[in-house]
């Protein structure tokens, strides 16, 4: 499958608004499944289908018959990728699979995943969800040259091989083992050889990954939605820093990484946005957890309206808490468009001023003449959330309250989140009352962090917060950027002349840490 064409005077940021809402890109959603006698290919099928938020540029399965393995892998949709005729090549007992969306690696046929190894001795298949910041340096100490390996996840596929082909008699596991306290940054890897699958969580347990049982078998998945689909009950989150074998001798648990490197440190925008509602993080669901960000919002910015509205779909949990809380009635004042897929371009700029109206409608007859509370759960660019307040308001709405349900978002993430760079932040380069102005609205408040980490119901449990503090647990490289393997441009470099510096694990504008220094 093809790209599709874009409009040579679409920018990134643009063509990212109109395609997502402007909200920020989750990395991957990876799967698993050891089930012999199972229709393993459609399981796994299946279970992408329930992963699909994580990931729409391109889908791939990989599976074993205990001998060979056999991967099919596209660009698109999961149900553009796969039919009947393709599932029914990938024979097998066990199986991995992926959806992604790019953040180290372009989105090019050559980055779909499951990547796939043959050493001669040993057949691998690999599937990530997150991202390396420590790319380069692998890259240049073994020795690979710009353009020959163009993903992190390439990276790690080529490094598992090199250390099977260096040796024999090492298996994918102990390759594993060998390679993993190597590599740093956000990463959930689902493998398999011909006879294991293998599930590993980097030691901050950045990206979510969890286990379940079937009856006669096993699964791995990003989110625990993807075991409901294929009939497995939930048994755990895998622990940061963890390891798990399953084979023909059930599972087992290794703990590669050394004790000083496990810091949970759980991404809090899986809670805000990017896991599904059904999903379970930590112990507790994500709809519930918004339902309270709503009621936390409520209690710390309240409004005297007439109607509750959240943006959907993600701010309508946080709508209905803040409803709950507030007493003030929740209703609906937007209408999404469900079918207007991920790959809409619009072809002129007169289209694309009108492009948030493809995405949602308001709902006239609930709007006009109402003091509106509106609920988002984030604002990152506010080119679309400015446009939606405009057609609220020629909708009728005399007032709009704007209520987010996560604190500003000021800093760009590099484990696995695209939201761009700082230049391109709004919260970046204004301050709340410069962002009410910006977005026409009477008041604006954001939830705040200490707020937000309460209402996930698991407050002790350990988050990054870079995104929103720009604290970062993992270094970042100044020369980290999606394209590095590509010989693409450094992180912010393009976006501002006052590139970021690393201070006592924050980064900030070299202006700024100047003046830091100077201080201390």
């Amino acid at each position: 499958m093809g790209h599709v064409s874009e409009s040579p005077d679409l920018t990134a940021a643009e063509r990212h608004d109109l395609v997502d809402g402007g909200k920020p890109r989750e990395a991957c959603g990876v799967f698993g499944v050891y089930a012999p006698g199972k229709p393993v290919a459609h399981m796994c099928y299946l279970g992408l289908f329930a992963l699909q938020h994580r990931g729409q540029e391109s889908a791939g399965i990989a599976t074993s018959d205990g001998e060979d393995i056999t991967v099919v892998k596209d660009m698109g949709l999961v149900s553009a990728v796969f039919d009947d005729r393709t599932l029914a090549a990938l024979d097998g007992y066990l199986g991995v699979g992926h959806t992604r969306y790019s953040t180290t690696g372009s989105s090019l046929w050559q980055n779909a995943q499951p990547v796939f190894r043959d050493t001669g001795t040993t057949r691998f298949a690999l599937g990530h969800n997150g991202n390396l910041t420590n790319t380069e340096a692998l890259a240049d100490a073994a020795g690979m040259l710009d353009g020959i390996i163009t993903s992190d996840t390439d990276l790690v596929a080529e490094l598992l091989a090199h250390r099977l082909r260096a040796d024999a008699d090492l298996s994918i596991e102990g390759a594993l083992a060998d390679l993993l306290p190597s590599l740093k940054g956000a990463f959930s890897f689902v493998a398999c050889d011909t006879e294991r699958i293998i599930g590993v969580r980097d030691p901050n347990g950045f990206r979510p990954l969890c286990l379940g049982k079937l009856d006669g078998g096993w699964v791995l998945a990003s989110e625990s939605p993807a075991l409901d689909i294929v009939g497995a009950a939930f048994v755990r989150e895998l622990d940061p820093g963890e390891m798990v074998i399953i084979d023909g001798n059930g599972v087992r648990s290794e703990r590669p990484f050394s004790v000083d490197r496990i810091e949970p440190t759980l991404c809090l925008f899986e809670f805000v946005y990017f896991a599904r509602p059904d999903s379970t993080l930590y112990g507790h669901n994500v709809h519930q957890a918004r339902v309270r960000m709503g009621e936390q919002l409520a209690d710390q910015a309240p409004a005297e309206a007439d109607l509750v509205v959240g943006v959907p779909e993600s701010g309508i949990p946080a709508a209905e808490g803040f409803s709950r809380r507030s007493g003030i009635p929740f209703g609906h004042g937007l209408v999404k468009n469900r079918y207007i897929g991920r790959t809409f371009i619009s072809p002129s700029q007169e289209m694309r001023a009108l492009g948030v109206r493809m995405k949602l409608n308001p709902l006239r007859e609930n709007i006009a003449g109402q003091r509106l509370v509106v609920v988002d759960d984030s604002i990152v660019r506010g080119t679309t959330t400015r446009a939606m307040v405009a057609m609220l308001r020629e909708a009728g709405a005399s007032e709009i309250h704007m209520r987010v349900s996560s604190p500003p978002y000021r800093w760009p993430c590099f484990y696995g989140m695209d939201t761009g760079t700082r230049g391109e932040l709004l919260a970046a380069n204004m301050d709340v009352e410069e962002i009410r102005t910006y977005l026409n609205v009477d008041s604006l408040s954001y939830l705040a962090l200490d707020r937000l980490i309460t209402a996930t119901g698991a407050p002790t449990a350990g988050y990054c917060t870079a995104c929103l503090t720009g604290v970062y647990p993992v270094e970042i490289p100044v020369s980290l950027g999606k394209a590095i393997l590509e010989g693409g441009m450094p992180i912010d470099v393009e976006a501002s002349s006052n590139p970021l510096v690393l201070v006592s694990d924050s980064l900030m504008p070299a202006d700024d840490a100047a003046a830091q220094m100077e201080v201390r």
